[in-house]
């Protein structure tokens, strides 16, 4: 092997490496900062005496479980209704809420249809197929300048970026249902091409391939 080649197999091990230790540490270093919520004598620094890294981890988990936890009994469910109605008439805080929690119970809710499926679509052309995902239905008033024929809103990512993308409205008959999981096809996207999927067994394969051919 050449010197070039130890140089890429070098580079092979210790850049995915890298990087994840770097996601890693700005992700945890962003946690930390919650820490800052707390009252300032209560704070590692003053009580231990030195700082403890990924210590903002665990308060961070504790705060949504608890959270969570108040939400769930109904003085708690009472509460997040107040707050939820302060800021939804608060005016231009009101605008930025209420989009960011549509989205949020979109993404995070068990009976959301967000990101359900994998999908082909023709992109950016008719030439063309890309992977995108399935996020819903069009808005009835969008619907209505459609015509009749069903569609599908789905969102295109980009690459290797896929939290920058396009939201398109597409007919459903120029879509195909990807026999792959939506976390597959996010590793496909941000690798472009190079991480293929394993397939799925044969019994799903079959079972998708029904499923597409009673839709046709």
């Amino acid at each position: 092997m050449t010197v070039r080649g130890y140089l890429v197999a070098g580079l092979l091990i210790w850049l995915p490496l890298g990087i994840t230790l770097w996601v890693l540490n700005l992700i945890i270093g962003s946690l930390d900062q919650t820490l800052n919520l707390l009252p300032h004598e209560w704070r590692p620094e003053q009580l231990f005496g030195f700082r403890i890294p990924g210590l903002g981890v665990v308060f961070a988990f504790l705060m949504l479980l608890g959270t969570g936890m108040l939400a769930a009994n109904v003085l708690g469910q009472r509460l997040v209704d107040f707050w939820h109605g302060l800021l939804s008439r608060t005016p231009f805080v009101k605008s930025i809420y209420n989009s960011v929690k549509q989205v949020s119970d979109t993404l995070l809710s068990d009976s959301g249809q967000a990101f359900k499926k994998a999908l082909l679509v023709r992109w950016p052309h008719q030439d063309a197929w890309t992977v995108a995902f399935q996020t819903g239905s069009p808005a009835p008033q969008v619907l209505a300048e459609m015509g009749e024929e069903e569609h599908v809103s789905v969102y295109v990512p980009t690459t290797p970026n896929p939290t920058s993308g396009y939201f398109i409205m597409v007919p459903k008959r120029d879509t195909r249902e990807l026999t792959m999981s939506v976390d597959d096809a996010l590793k496909y996207v941000i690798s472009m091409g190079v991480v293929v999927p394993n397939p799925p067994p044969q019994e799903l394969r079959s079972r998708r391939q029904d499923e597409s051919n009673r839709q046709g």
